[in-house]
């Protein structure tokens, strides 16, 4: 049983209880009267929000006023949740906590030292060091140095990989702005769609199932508040009140 029907069939028990019953009958029948006077008027301001009554204006304003509730919606979801700021720092998390969980290691391992000496080799040669090489004997005079070379290249690339403004350099080439942008039209196109599928029907429903439990208060207040009032009303017109 929901809290709206319990409670007028309470209030109109106590009338049915006041008309009949030999002790204190008006007094109880003056509040069931009157509480079930406060939980139908309530009771009927809810339902006038969610159906048409003919004759009654203003009932029915949320199936009517649809559109603005989806714009509200529209609002609502952009400039509070997906404003351009709001995704901005969530990028900027996403970059601190990949800065401090970033392991350079696996780029470190992966570069080709090897091609990396080879092209070092050649710019020696094409330079005007080249001719001096023959002094020495060749190309094959700087071999020796393969190996301290590619061991003093993976700190370098650790250390580069490792400082602080190598991430946001990463994030400045991809154009934090246009993405940030981007991400922004997309979520707004997504959120306009599915608010087109939208019908009065399903707004209703919405808001009514979102609320539904809190406006079954309203009744429940209307019939309490209705019977202090019968029973402060029946108490100001006689000066034995319960008699």
């Amino acid at each position: 049983m929901n809290k709206s029907l319990a409670t007028n069939l309470l209030a109109v028990s106590c009338i049915a209880i006041g008309y009949y019953g030999p002790i204190y009958g008006e007094t109880i029948f003056t509040v069931g009267l009157f509480a079930t006077s406060g939980a139908i008027t309530n009771w009927l301001a809810v339902h006038m929000l969610f159906e048409k009554i003919p004759g009654l204006y203003g009932s029915g304003v949320i199936p009517e006023r649809f559109e603005e509730f989806k714009a509200a919606i529209h609002t609502l979801i952009m400039d509070q949740f997906f404003n351009a700021h709001n995704v901005e720092a969530f990028f900027e998390a996403q970059t601190e906590d990949i800065a401090r969980s970033f392991n350079p290691e696996p780029i470190v391992e992966v570069i080709d030292y090897d091609r990396i000496f080879e092209g070092f080799l050649e710019a020696v040669v094409n330079s005007q060091f080249g001719a001096m090489l023959g002094f020495i004997g060749g190309v094959s005079a700087l071999q020796p140095l393969k190996e301290p070379f590619e061991v003093q290249m993976r700190k370098e690339v650790h250390t580069i990989l490792g400082s602080p403004g190598f991430l946001q350099a990463v994030e400045q080439g991809m154009g934090e702005e246009n993405v940030t942008e981007e991400i922004i039209q997309k979520v707004e196109r997504i959120v306009t769609c599915r608010l087109e599928e939208l019908s009065p029907m399903m707004v209703k429903e919405i808001v009514q199932e979102m609320i539904r439990e809190h406006l079954g208060w309203l009744v429940v207040w209307g019939g309490v508040f209705g019977g202090l009032i019968g029973l402060l009303t029946r108490f100001l017109r006689s000066p034995h009140p319960i008699l």
